[in-house]
């Protein structure tokens, strides 16, 4: 669900991630409703890369808790989240047109105001579109685990990425992670145990138990059923 570079420059300086790619575009057919979030979407939630870091008060004519989700897939999660806070920002970022215009279409459908959208690679985004210190939450759900070990450079959550996020969110900030590998899971707690300026939320220092405001997809009760697990990581900024 979602896409990145391989970070790897120290955690004392600005990440520099090289421009691996971690996501795989994939062509899809565009229904008419995705068409539609597109077409008419767009320019009212739509925001270019090109343009730099915006006034996200500006642009959402509020000061609110704000959160920024990388891939979001087809949008419904992302969707379903707006809608259940509306007193609160998100910014989602995906680089698949069919998942961008699914979201675009539910918030015109649902006539949701506190949503805006990137398409193209999330952490570059994050570089150059996202203040430091601005962010409360930070989403990755269900990042592509690329699960072959020569393969593992391309996963996006490296000691870097967590620099980098670090960097994004305010002090009391929360990274918030989920996937059904189970290796992946131990890998990204791994990784933030060793990441400075974090605390991991959970009880015993492993996992928390999935959190109610993440919605349950498809995918993942369509894996429940098969007896696939889920682990969800949250670590809060501390320094």
């Amino acid at each position: 669900m979602t896409d990145s570079h391989d970070p790897q420059a120290p955690a004392e300086a600005t990440p520099k991630m090289r421009t691996i790619k971690s996501f795989v575009m994939r062509a899809g057919r565009m229904t008419e409703g995705q068409q539609r979030g597109l077409d008419q979407g767009w320019s009212k939630f739509g925001l270019e890369l090109e343009q730099g870091a915006p006034d996200f008060d500006a642009v959402f004519g509020r000061s609110a808790p704000r959160t920024f989700e990388i891939g979001f897939g087809m949008g419904h999660s992302l969707l379903e989240m707006a809608a259940a806070a509306p007193d609160q920002d998100f910014i989602g970022v995906e680089v698949h047109s069919p998942g961008v215009g699914g979201l675009l279409n539910g918030l015109l459908t649902q006539n949701l105001t506190n949503v805006r959208v990137y398409r193209c690679d999330a952490l570059e985004v994050l570089r150059n579109c996202i203040a430091d210190n601005s962010l409360d939450r930070l989403m990755l759900f269900f990042p592509d685990p690329w699960h072959k070990a020569r393969h593992h450079k391309r996963r996006i959550v490296q000691a870097a990425f967590a620099e980098l996020v670090r960097q994004k969110l305010k002090v009391g900030g929360v990274l918030h992670m989920a996937t059904d590998w189970e290796p992946y899971a131990e890998y990204m707690l791994e990784v933030m145990n060793a990441a400075p300026g974090y605390q991991n939320l959970a009880a015993d220092g492993h996992y928390v138990p999935r959190p109610e405001e993440r919605p349950t997809t498809k995918f993942e009760r369509r894996g429940e059923r098969l007896g696939h697990g889920v682990w969800d990581l949250k670590f809060q900024r501390s320094a």
